[in-house]
This record gives C-alpha cells, structure tokens and sequence, in this order.
C-alpha cells in the first residue's frame, strides 16, 4: 500500500476516534437499551462480574517482571432467555458487588421481573430494593447457619439455573473481543466495553 492510500485511512480512523470520544456514557446507555430491545426479553435477569485486564502483555511475563495489571471490574445484567446484556457498570475500584447491583436495578426495574443472583450479592439490601421495584430476588445466601443452608435448598433449581447464562455471556465477550481493554486512558477503557455489549445484542438478533 502507498503512502496516498495510506493517509485517508488515518484520517478516518482519528475522525472516527474523535467522534467516539466526544460521546458521552449516557448515549451509550440509550443505544445499549435500543439494542436490547430488538431481542424478546423475559424478564429472567442474572447479574454477573468479571475482570478485564488493563494491559495485554502476557501473564507469563508479568509474573517473571513481578508486576502488577490493574483490573476494570464489569458487572452485566443480562436476560438469561435470550443473552441480551440490558445493563453494565464498569469500576476501577474494589467495589463489592453488593453496591453495584442496587444502581442496575435502580436503572431497569421495568426490565427485571426475577433477579438472579450468586452469594456475592448475598445482602438484604440489595432484597428490599428489589420487592420496592416489585422484583423477585433469586440470590442465593452465604451459608453462615443452617437456616441459611434451608433458604438455598428452596428456590426452584430450573430457574435458578439459568443464572450461569450471565457468566456465558462474559465469557463470550472475552472470546470474541478479548479479555483486556486496549485504550490507555480509563473513559476510553469505559467506553470500550461499553460498546461491546450493544454489538453483542445486535450479533444475537441477527
């Protein structure tokens, strides 16, 4: 390729970086929540995490380098009949599960009839904000006594079952984009995923 062809295509690529900057996280939520809606939801909703690492260099190095990679921490809401992702939340910090989920349901109430949920998300809290939006919170409870043992013999198995489609779902993002974000400044790591997930919907409705 010559150096004639060569320009434009860089120009195009920094227009369209700029364009991709300039948008703000709430016009991907918009655009993720129209993507969800080309898919029949049901209601059925599992809400899992996963780390992205913040470097692509490899394990093996680091570890011999003794360094460090800094994790973004991805939480997705995804209806487990269909895989659509309905929400995300992307953090740096070490936030517990136990606070992110409350802002997912706060965000999509509509959207979620059962929530759920592993021992991560083991909070009463996060039980009360869900009947306050008329949810039903399947999450199972940290086993500290044998009433807790009894509460998680009880919820239907089938149902809580499809919970494992949330972590199907993260593992097909990683697959097919990569389990490591590639833009060095954290919005942009922010929005890189972010993007990824109304693709994903738009991938499962075709």
């Amino acid at each position: 390729m010559d150096s004639a062809n060569w320009r434009p295509q860089a120009t195009s690529w920094t227009y369209n970086s700029k364009a991709f900057d300039r948008l703000d996280m709430a016009v991907w939520r918009v655009i993720l929540t129209l993507s969800a809606v080309l898919l029949p939801t049901s209601g059925v909703v599992g809400v899992d995490a996963s780390g992205f690492d913040r470097s692509h260099a490899s394990k093996h190095y680091t570890k011999r380098a003794e360094l460090t990679i800094q994790q973004l921490k991805m939480t997705l809401l995804v209806d487990a009949k269909v895989n659509a992702i309905l929400d995300l939340h992307v953090t740096t910090t070490r936030k517990h599960d136990s606070q992110i989920a409350p802002l997912s349901i706060k965000r999509n109430p509509e959207d979620i009839d059962i929530l759920l949920g592993d021992k991560g998300y083991d909070d009463q809290k996060i039980r009360r904000l869900a009947r306050q939006h008329e949810v039903r919170p399947l999450i199972k409870h940290r086993e500290f006594t044998s009433l807790h043992r009894t509460w998680n013999a009880r919820p239907d198995t089938d149902l809580y079952g499809q919970r494992s489609q949330s972590e199907t779902v993260n593992s097909t993002l990683k697959r097919k984009h990569g389990a490591f974000v590639r833009s060095r400044r954290w919005w942009k790591q922010f929005r890189e995923l972010t993007i990824a997930c109304p693709i994903h919907n738009v991938d499962r409705s075709l």
